[in-house]
């Protein structure tokens, strides 16, 4: 089993479709590690902030298959199949890490070069996981957000309850 860690995100009818993103994960992997949930801004074009979050899971399946149940399961809570890169999204689910792969695995760039690039990937894999060590950066989540520029995006923790527990307070 190789650990997991994948970046959920929202910006049409949020709460709902992060729910339903929840929901559809731990019906196919069973137990979820979830960091808190965190509003940012948009990246890439204008639009509806997003709720964003990071979740940790264990499987067997490939990097391949796994991205094709994840656009399984997007696709099946509003996804258009010709949905482009930047653009709101009902619920958006991608692989950060998969294990320690790195480089093009299956058709998926692992690790996700957002992780480096994005708050709303990295505080929360930061804070889901400190001490795990980025495969290429080769430093930890929790070293690589403490070094990271906090005044280039707009981002924050937000009250959050998913199946009847508070899962992230502001």
């Amino acid at each position: 089993m190789s650990p997991v860690f994948l970046g959920i995100g929202s910006n049409i009818e949020r709460e709902r479709y992060i729910v339903a993103g929840l929901d559809a994960l731990a019906n196919l992997f069973g137990e979820l590690a979830l960091s808190s949930v965190y509003d940012s801004q948009a990246i890439g074009f204008s639009g509806q902030p997003f709720l964003n979050l990071v979740v940790g899971i264990a499987t067997e399946l490939s990097p391949g298959e796994l991205s094709r149940r994840l656009r399984h399961i997007e696709m099946e809570h509003g996804r258009p199949a010709n949905a482009t890169r930047y653009s709101p999204r009902h619920l958006d689910i991608d692989i950060l890490t998969h294990g320690q792969l790195t480089g093009k695995v299956e058709g998926v760039e692992l690790p996700r070069a957002e992780i480096l690039e994005n708050a709303f990937v990295l505080w929360p894999l930061a804070e889901l996981a400190p001490e795990e060590v980025h495969p290429l950066a080769g430093k930890s989540y929790g070293a690589l957000w403490q070094a990271y520029d906090r005044g280039s995006q707009s981002i924050s923790k937000v009250d959050f309850q998913w199946r009847g527990r508070w899962i992230s307070r502001a």
